[in-house]
Formats: C-alpha cells, sequence, structure tokens
C-alpha cells in the first residue's frame, strides 16, 4: 500500500504528464522522505540555529555542523536559581573557546546580570562588559525571565524590562548595532494548573521554582509582555528577536499583532514549534508566508558541561529533520506522539526562516560581529 508521501507525488506526476509539462516534483516534497534525504535538503539551504547553548566541545558537535551545514548562535544566560547560570563566568569563556574551534560556524550572544541594577555604577558596567564582549565577537545581548519573574525593586515591585534603568543600556546595545534576543515570561502553562498533555508538563514538574503557578504573587504573563512591547516602543532602532515565539507560542495571531505594530520585533521558533503543530495547519502556513521576514529558526539546544553529550547530539539531530519535514514538506509527521500534516511552505520562506532571517536580524551571526 503507498504511503500518503508516494500517493501524493504519483497523483503529482500524473497530472504533470497529463498537462505535458516536465516530471518536476515540487521542493515541498522532495526530500521529505527518509532521513538521509532529508538531512541533504537541509543542509542544502545552510540552516543557522539562532538559538542554543552550547557550551563545550564534542566530536558529535562537529559532525552535527558538518552534515547539515549548520550555523549556530550560542546564548549565555544569567539565573541565579541555577549554579552554573549565577555567573557570566565560566560560561563565557566556555563558549568562546568552543566558537575558537569552529571560526565562522558558532556566533556569541552575551548577556549582562541584572541583579544589581540598583547598585552604583550599574549602568556604566554593564556597558563596559558589553562593549568588551562585542569586541570579541558577540553579535547579540540576551535579557532573561529573571526580569519580570524574580528580581524585585527595593520598594517590592518586581523589575521589568521597560524599567528606566535599562534605556541607556538599549540604546548602547543599538548604537553598535547589535540585535536585543529577549526570553521573557513564559508559555501560557506556566501560569495554569498542570495538564500531562500540555507540552512544558515535564519541564514545570521538575522546575517548580519557574512555575508561576506555585507563584501567584509574580506578574501576570500580560503584564510583562506589556512592558516588553513598551521597550520595543520606546527604542524603534533596536532590533528585538523575541525567543520562543516572543511567549506567544498559542496563538500565531497575538505575534502577528506585534509585527504589524513594531517593525524592529521578530521572534524565534526555540523550543515552541511544538505549539505551532497545535494551530490549524493553515493559518501557521499563512502567517509564516506573510511574515516570512519575521520568524528565525532557533531549537534551544543545550550541550552543557555536565550532560551526556551523544544523547543531547542525537535528540539536536532528531529535532533537526523532524522540523525541516515539518515546515518543508506536505508529509505526515510523528510529533510528540500525535500525527501532523506538514506545512509545505514554499522555498524562498525556507531560505528565510532558515537561513536569511538569522542573517537580516543578527549582523555579524556568519563571520563574529568584529
Amino acid at each position: 500500500m503507498l504511503s500518503q508521501r508516494r500517493c501524493f507525488k504519483v497523483i503529482w506526476i500524473v497530472v504533470l504528464c497529463l498537462a505535458g509539462l516536465p516530471l518536476m516534483v515540487p521542493d515541498s516534497v522532495a526530500g521529505a522522505g527518509d532521513d538521509d534525504a532529508a538531512a541533504k535538503s537541509l543542509a542544502a539551504i545552510q540552516p543557522i540555529d539562532a538559538h542554543v547553548h552550547v557550551y563545550k566541545d564534542d566530536a558529535g558537535l562537529s559532525e552535527l555542523l558538518h552534515q547539515f551545514d549548520l550555523h549556530l548562535l550560542d546564548i549565555l544566560v544569567v539565573d541565579d536559581r541555577y549554579k552554573f547560570e549565577s555567573q557570566l563566568e565560566p560560561q563565557r569563556s566556555d563558549v568562546l573557546a568552543v566558537g575558537r574551534r569552529y571560526p565562522g560556524r558558532i556566533a556569541l550572544c552575551t548577556t549582562f546580570s541584572p541583579y544589581d541594577f540598583e547598585q552604583p555604577g550599574f549602568v556604566d558596567r554593564v556597558k563596559r562588559q558589553l562593549e568588551g564582549d562585542f569586541a570579541k565577537g558577540a553579535v547579540a545581548v540576551k535579557i532573561y525571565k529573571v526580569i519580570g519573574m524574580e528580581i524585585k525593586t527595593k520598594q517590592g515591585r518586581y523589575l521589568m524590562p521597560d524599567d528606566p534603568v535599562f534605556d541607556s543600556i538599549y540604546e548602547e546595545i543599538a548604537a553598535h548595532g547589535r540585535t536585543v534576543v529577549a526570553h521573557l515570561a513564559e508559555p501560557d502553562s506556566c501560569w495554569q494548573a498542570l495538564k500531562a498533555d500540555n507540552p512544558d508538563y515535564g519541564y514545570y514538574k521538575e522546575h517548580p521554582e519557574e512555575y508561576a503557578y506555585l507563584h501567584p504573587e509574580w506578574p501576570a504573563k500580560a503584564e510583562i509582555l506589556k512592558a516588553r512591547d513598551h521597550v520595543l516602543e520606546k527604542h524603534p532602532k533596536l532590533r528585538v528577536v523575541g525567543a520562543h515565539l516572543g511567549s506567544m507560542e498559542v496563538d500565531v495571531d497575538e505575534i502577528a499583532k506585534r509585527f504589524d505594530r513594531y517593525p524592529n520585533f521578530a521572534v524565534d521558533t526555540a523550543a515552541r514549534v511544538v505549539y505551532l503543530t497545535l494551530e490549524p495547519r493553515e493559518k501557521v502556513r499563512a502567517f509564516l508566508i506573510k511574515y516570512q521576514d519575521r520568524v528565525l529558526y532557533g531549537t534551544d539546544f543545550s550541550l552543557e558541561l555536565p550532560s551526556n553529550a551523544g544523547e543531547e547530539l542525537r535528540k539536536a539531530k532528531e529535532a533537526y529533520l523532524l522540523d525541516w519535514k515539518y515546515f518543508s514538506s506536505n508529509e505526515v509527521v510523528q510529533y510528540e506522539g500525535r500525527e501532523v500534516q506538514g506545512l509545505g511552505l514554499p522555498p524562498e520562506v525556507l531560505r528565510k526562516l532558515y537561513h536569511e532571517n538569522a542573517v537580516r536580524w543578527i549582523p555579524g551571526i556568519l563571520g563574529g560581529g568584529k
């Protein structure tokens, strides 16, 4: 019995023959079958993963980069709830060391610690640190969800991303032509009771310290996103890429509203492609075609010092292949236990999603920021 993909190809060939046209299979179907073919078609587009956390080298990393002709944006995070991420170092040195092993393949997205924001000289210290990181090749700056969901002022209010203390820092980043990668807020499920069928069920079960439902004193998600939008409004020359679909993962219409309002805003897909598969196929497809210049492909792939590198790299390879089949083909794929029909995006849209948008929104990503 023929698979759905083969049936589609047979029908397409018959149609072409009857019309007297050349036998060409649509790009959205070609390369969608076995993993080797999918890997080759993905590599041909020279993909950029605009959201990873790779802190150590491994032989498997070299293989992954070359198999897919892959480039990475390697992102630092400061979060005092986790030992390794509590300080900028040794993260920064680790990422720079990995980048030196693969020149032109891995670009640095630096960050800064916001925890001492009320201490004298905070802004000047951050600016000096960022200038030093830019000189080392950093092409972007991460701001993280601890702003809005953890840190408080001395008066007891939560520090928000549009706090005036950050204004001149944002202006400094824009003046250097760098991009802000903004992971602000979390999925809706972070503020809701746990449900086993939710994509983030396992994460919040394992990380109650990040689960807003257990912390009713935290700001509402809408309040955090409003502050994020205020940053976009106040700093129109600042390029901002909203990580994880800009934390508007359940409805692409919400992302579209921001795109229409803020020309300096884009999003990446890191760890949120699964949410796209939960929305109506034609709605998501139309969104990605209409806003084909505003979405960057990313995975949130992590390779940390104590991790099982082989297992993490295996999962990364599987994710790259699965996502590619979902975006590029019309075939039915198994996505986290559900059957999902691929989007079959046009080749020019795939090229932007996987390559051109990262180059445009994060200048220097292919060759460092120097």
